[in-house]
């Protein structure tokens, strides 16, 4: 990445100089591992790299926010995998039925 838009972006999560940039929703890299593992199930399915964006954005919004910073520390977790994969899998079924562009 740009150094001067990492630092813009930087910027933009800073309040009285203090960096919020490091508090991050607990889900996304739970979503991402199982983005990987569904989308080894369908083969036929070749994703454009909107569609990547597109399922991810999709899952994240069907499961509640979980946010942390570094050094959290988790008491308990109420998503289960489950739930995140239940949220992947229909968010590729959503994807793949409806991209938001043209195919062909």
């Amino acid at each position: 990445m740009d150094p001067r838009k990492l630092e813009r972006q930087l910027e933009r999560y800073t309040v009285r100089g203090h960096s919020l940039f490091g508090i991050r929703n607990k889900n996304e890299i739970r979503v991402i591992a199982q983005m990987e593992r569904i989308l080894q199930e369908s083969p036929e399915f070749s994703p454009e790299p909107l569609d990547f964006e597109d399922i991810y954005a999709l899952a994240l919004n069907k499961l509640p926010a979980r946010y942390v910073q570094h050094g959290s520390i988790v008491l308990g977790e109420p998503v289960r995998d489950a739930d995140v994969a239940d949220a992947v899998r229909y968010a590729i079924s959503v994807v793949r039925d409806n991209p938001s562009y043209k195919k062909g």
